[in-house]
């Protein structure tokens, strides 16, 4: 019978593609071997239960001495009756030592295998030999090499769906959630919500699954509608102990995303008003206000208010009137405490501190969810935030919210300037009391004065009781009336004398220390930087720059230097004049300075040139020259190598020992990519048939742009991944293919939106896009350009995706049936 069972299995077994009728034979061989099995009964002979298993272990042999076979078809069959064969045995089933040893030692020689499905079955048949107790670590060994160097994404699956976690392989499984393939890091997410609990993994871990998870498209709805859920429930459904874990305090923005994922999810937001936080008259009482229950707070009127019209009665429940709200906000600002050097050197006080800020920071963001349309409130809450900004205590890590918030709600233009101006001065220049020291020979000469009178009185007393005597009565009425003038000049003199030595007296003094340069540097930054460069410089913002930005340029102290290189460069970008008045300063600073602040010159100069590129210095003035047949030439060339030293420097900081300058020249270079992108297609275009330039194939160029600044093959730093320069380079394209539909070189335009990597996410962007699409579309004549577009028209609609992802399974069960036939 097992040599006529074994004949027929082989038919099955030399038949690499998945046809149902050879896996229908593959599952009866499996049940039927299984049903072979008997229970494990402890008391029986271990002889009899071998007998019992006799087909079974006949079955596993004729497997293992194929599993060598020279057919991939014969491979990949033996590996996945053994994995299935493995996987139908009961929880406490029990095999031959020996056998065990043998089925181990050829599923490690087939993980290997050439063909990917030969190492998928290899790696699933092993998921049942894996013992974290034991010693023997080679099956784990073998996990962590297919995660992290098999270039088939169905193998890194097909591991992930059955490797055990733990303290050895979470760090490989962690890894996989940045996966360059969408199937791997959806698993990868998928496993560590239902097999890793949320201590296992660091702070730092938990929040990088969550920034990253939330921003990738893919990932997003794996991590809301797996991992949140599960974190949730080993917390018992607890936000704000979730919120603890991803310590908020370094990581407030992932923890808001968060939160607004964990709200869209909800049936009803009154049950997160209701449960997490406790509100007195719609505040929280200062005594109870914690870094998560702020930030909780802060999140749901957040959310709750971006609802709109919708949301307008559950936001009246959050928060206060506005003149309410800047009361609280100033009680509380007003009551952070203040640190010498001393107790700035306890870590512990420190941290107290630092909690408080963050604190303040989330109650200063509440102040942009308030309903300010009232005017009372309104006047209220300017009134407040120009009393905060005045305080000495306010920490200078506020004071730029503190100007955004309150620039916010002024609605003048020349009001915001004017009220930041007077701010400034009032804290640069404060009204203070002085101490003025009293001349000493003065003072002795009013005391001599004082003894002087005391005489006098004495002897017109005398005098006085001597005509009193005579019964000169005329007389004594005219001592009576000299006494009543000196008793009064007596005591004028005894005030004087007996005031302090110093007079005091109130003027404005000003300040020039770190502490208050640096807040008013702050105060200004942020005051262009919410003005419109349109605006341009006003005298009052001129004023700033003459008395505080370019004295602070010079400043010994680092972080005055730094936040005054910052003004000069934002406040360049609102003029050209200024912009080129300074230019020669900033690449001074981005030469000689320390790394920080080279870092902000070189991106207030990187600004400049994305705003208003190189042909800035076209507007300098000529200089003055004798001879004026040579002058504009000798400008010219100036100017020309004014440029290339530009180009040359920015190319050397490629070389910089600062590893962040790398990647601002390299974002520089992106972003360059895209500003002339257009403008070099034209020239090449527009090119006479004589010139050079005519025979350069224009799509080649295009291609080569797009191939640079491809997003997919770029490593960028955290701060600038959101920025697609793709997506802003399609719309440019297709205004650039609307100006003239019918030109020739539309054609290559639309090639260059096929070949763009967009990101089809929903969102204010998509929706301008689809737009111009829809245009094209309408007046396009070209089959091929109407191909190209209608396409791209599904890419960001997702039609695209609905197909293959039923074809792109990622539930562990379908991991089996892989399709096979690609090596």
């Amino acid at each position: 019978f097992h040599e006529e069972f074994i004949r027929c299995l082989k038919y099955a077994m030399i038949i690499y593609t998945r046809e149902p009728a050879v896996e229908n034979v593959i599952d009866f061989v499996t049940k039927f071997a299984a049903s072979f099995e008997t229970p494990v009964n402890e008391n029986a002979e271990e002889e009899e239960e071998e007998d019992e298993n006799e087909f079974l272990n006949f079955l596993f042999n004729f497997l293992l001495e194929s599993h060598g076979a020279n057919s991939h078809a014969v491979r990949f069959r033996v590996c996945q009756l053994v994995n299935k064969l493995l996987g139908s045995l009961s929880e406490n089933a029990q095999i031959d030592d020996d056998l065990c040893d043998r089925i181990h030692d050829a599923m490690l020689i087939r993980v290997t295998d050439k063909y990917p499905n030969v190492r998928i079955q290899a790696a699933l048949a092993m998921s049942r030999l894996q013992d974290p107790s034991k010693s023997d670590y080679s099956v784990f060994l073998a996990y962590m090499l297919l995660l992290e160097n098999d270039s088939n994404p169905e193998v890194r699956r097909a591991v992930l769906s059955c490797i055990a976690p733990s303290a050895t392989t979470l760090h490989k499984i962690y890894k996989r959630t940045r996966d360059v393939k969408e199937k791997v890091r959806k698993l990868a997410y998928q496993v560590l919500a239902e097999k890793v609990h949320i201590r296992a993994l660091s702070i730092a871990q938990r929040v990088s699954l969550l920034h990253e998870g939330l921003s990738d498209s893919a990932v997003k709805e794996v991590v809301k509608t797996d991992l949140l859920p599960a974190w949730l429930h080993m917390q018992q459904g607890d936000v704000l102990q979730l919120l603890h874990r991803l310590d908020v305090e370094n990581c407030a923005e992932t923890a808001v995303t968060t939160l607004q994922a964990i709200f869209s999810m909800a049936t009803s937001l009154v049950f997160y008003l209701k449960v997490h936080i406790s509100l007195y008259r719609k505040l929280i009482p200062v005594d109870s206000l914690t870094c998560e229950n702020v930030l909780y707070w802060r999140a749901l009127c957040e959310f709750v208010k971006n609802k709109g019209n919708e949301g307008e009665e559950l936001l009246e429940q959050l928060l206060p009137e506005a003149a309410i709200f800047a009361e609280y906000l100033y009680s509380y600002l007003k009551s952070i405490t203040q640190l010498s050097e001393e107790q700035r050197a306890d870590m512990t006080q420190l941290e107290m501190v630092m909690t408080q800020e963050y604190i303040g920071q989330q109650l200063i963001l509440l102040v942009g969810c308030l309903d300010i349309s009232e005017e009372g409130g309104r006047k209220r809450m300017v009134a407040v935030l120009q009393d905060i900004l005045l305080m000495p205590n306010t920490p200078t890590s506020l004071i730029g919210l503190l100007v955004e918030k309150l620039i916010g709600i002024v609605r003048d233009d020349a009001q915001k300037i004017q009220m930041v101006a007077e701010i400034i001065s009032d804290v640069r220049e404060p009204i203070l009391p002085i101490s003025e020291p009293v001349d000493e020979n003065e003072k002795r000469r009013k005391q001599v004065k004082l003894a002087e009178v005391r005489v006098q009185i004495m002897e017109a007393k005398q005098t006085l009781e001597e005509c009193i005597s005579c019964q000169d009565f005329s007389r004594a009425a005219e001592l009576k009336d000299s006494i009543s003038q000196l008793e009064a000049l007596k005591n004028q003199l005894f005030l004087e004398a007996s005031q302090p030595a110093d007079n005091i007296k109130e003027q404005r003094v000003e300040k020039s220390d770190p502490k208050t340069l640096l807040k008013c540097l702050t105060m200004c930054a942020e005051l262009f930087k919410q003005m419109n460069i349109k605006r341009g410089i006003c005298p009052t913002m001129n004023a700033l720059i003459e008395s505080l930005i370019l004295p602070g340029v010079s400043n010994p102290n680092p972080a005055v230097r730094n936040m005054a290189v910052i003004c000069l460069g934002t406040a360049a970008l609102h003029s050209k004049d200024l912009a080129n008045t300074h230019l020669v300063l900033l690449l001074q600073i981005t030469q000689l300075d320390e790394p920080k602040i080279r870092i902000s010159a070189l991106r207030a100069l990187i600004d400049q040139l994305l705003l208003n590129g190189l042909n800035i210095l076209q507007d300098k003035p000529a200089p003055v020259s004798q001879d004026d047949s040579n002058g504009q030439p000798e400008h010219q060339a100036e100017e020309e190598g004014t440029i290339q030293s530009i180009l040359k420097m920015l190319s050397e900081f490629l070389d910089s020992e600062v590893l962040h300058i790398h990647y601002i020249i390299g974002y520089t270079i992106l972003e360059l990519c895209h500003h002339y992108f257009l403008p070099t297609l034209r020239t090449l275009f527009n090119a006479p048939v004589t010139s050079p330039l005519s025979e350069v194939d224009a799509s080649n160029v295009a291609e080569l742009f797009v191939e640079l600044t491809r997003p997919s093959a770029l490593v960028k730093p955290a701060a600038v991944q959101a920025v697609s320069v793709h997506d802003s380079l399609a719309v440019r394209v297709c205004n650039e293919i609307l100006r003239d539909i019918s030109a020739p070189e539309v054609r290559v335009y639309c090639k260059t939106l096929s070949w763009l990597e967009i990101n089809s996410e929903p969102g204010p962007a998509n929706s301008e896009l689809q737009l111009l699409l829809k245009d094209i579309l309408q007046e396009v004549k070209d089959k091929h350009c109407i191909r190209i577009i209608e396409k791209l028209c599904n890419q960001l609609n997702g039609d695209s995706c609905s197909k293959s992802a039923g074809n792109q399974d990622t539930t562990l069960q379908n991991l089996d049936d892989n399709n096979g036939g690609t090596s």
